[in-house]
């Protein structure tokens, strides 16, 4: 990578660690606001996304600090839409996977033919993402369907 191309790279892994230490804030925020009879599994799977996301934003600053950069200090956007119902949680978990599955595939292509560590690391974030989106699709869906949730 050129001296252009790694500050374009340490610019995305800093957003990149933003938009996950938002996760972290967001995931955290929902295991305290579900109510009910599925309480228990749910606020576990919600806390353990948060620790994932933690990780990542830990991975995205080691290599801010490999390329020569400084980690951010910023969080990424956070919204409080005030809406606690399980489906809610769940789609906007859906939308807050799909940015940060957007900005690896940024990185990824930045990274093409330039650096195995960063195009590695893109394309590992992207599989672990794309499964969580897959996961997070799945339990949108009613019991029975088979088609993806669009929402």
């Amino acid at each position: 990578m050129n001296e252009q191309e790694k500050q374009q790279a340490i610019e995305i892994l800093n957003n990149i660690m933003e938009l996950e230490l938002a996760g972290v804030v967001r995931y955290t925020h929902y295991s305290l606001m579900v109510y009910g009879y599925g309480r228990i599994p749910i606020v576990s799977w919600l806390k353990g996304n948060a620790d994932e996301s933690l990780i990542h934003a830990h991975k995205a600053g080691e290599l801010v600090t490999l390329l020569g950069g400084h980690p951010s200090l910023k969080i990424g956007a956070l919204l409080e839409t005030a809406n606690h119902d399980i489906g809610d949680i769940l789609r906007e978990s859906l939308e807050h996977e799909k940015a940060s599955i957007a900005i690896y595939y940024d990185l990824l292509r930045l990274a093409e033919g330039k650096s195995v560590l960063i195009e590695e690391y893109a394309r590992e974030m992207i599989v672990e993402e794309e499964l969580h989106l897959d996961e997070v699709n799945k339990m949108l869906r009613h019991p029975g369907d088979i088609k993806s949730f669009e929402g």
